[in-house]
């Protein structure tokens, strides 16, 4: 392993899973899991341009989030520019999701990046990017995966994107808000009153059944 470049060990690993009997989540991230911990001894900078390379193959970039996620010198040296540089190309739920709560949100949440990162993120022109920004508030608030819960700046973030249009946009924000339920059920209320008339129906009926049922859709 040691004596392999980046390059090509990112095409072992997309060899290694597409191998699989079957593309299922379990068997993949247990095959991801086997090369983390072979990988542990490795410095960041190699992880890190491990995960480029996999990301630059245009297959599984959600293993490549994972491996520097597990790898604490390559997570702790994520700053911004790295993290626009391993975000560059997501245009899909699926990969927005995976930067966002694997290395975006805890990131943020970690003191590696600052607010003004996630607020540009918000203004972006980019659909993905609006989602990134409201996803990566999920890492602030979810007990489980270290959140504390932040609401005064989880609604800054929703505030910003209150009003967009877009489908993987509001899906988001709802989610955004409904983490929130549990840290203070009162100041969503007063988001939702504050912002009722430019909220997607869809938002407020989720977060809504949230609050009085504990179910997005009862």
């Amino acid at each position: 392993m040691l004596l392999m470049k980046p390059q090509e060990l990112a095409r072992e690993i997309i060899r290694d899973f597409e191998s699989l009997p079957e593309m299922r989540t379990a068997p993949m991230r247990h095959v991801r899991r086997t090369y983390s911990k072979q990988l542990s001894s490795e410095s960041g900078e190699f992880i890190l341009s491990l995960a480029h390379s996999i990301i630059n193959s245009g297959k599984h970039r959600w293993i490549a989030y994972e491996l520097i996620h597990d790898h604490p010198a390559a997570f702790r040296s994520l700053d911004k520019d790295q993290l626009d540089a391993l975000g560059r190309g997501i245009n899909s739920w699926s990969s927005v999701d995976s930067f966002a709560r694997t290395l975006s949100g805890p990131a943020w949440r970690d003191g590696l990046i600052t607010i003004e990162t996630i607020r540009n993120w918000a203004r972006s022109q980019d659909r993905w990017w609006r989602r990134a920004a409201l996803v990566s508030t999920v890492a602030l608030n979810v007990r489980s995966r270290g959140g504390k819960g932040d609401v005064p700046t989880t609604l800054g973030i929703c505030e910003i994107l209150a009003d967009d249009p877009d489908d993987m946009v509001v899906k988001a924000l709802s989610w955004a808000l409904r983490e929130l339920v549990v840290h203070d059920p009162e100041a969503i209320l007063d988001f939702l009153a504050k912002h009722d008339e430019v909220l997607a129906a869809r938002i407020k009926r989720e977060v809504m059944n949230k609050i009085e049922t504990g179910l997005k859709n009862p």
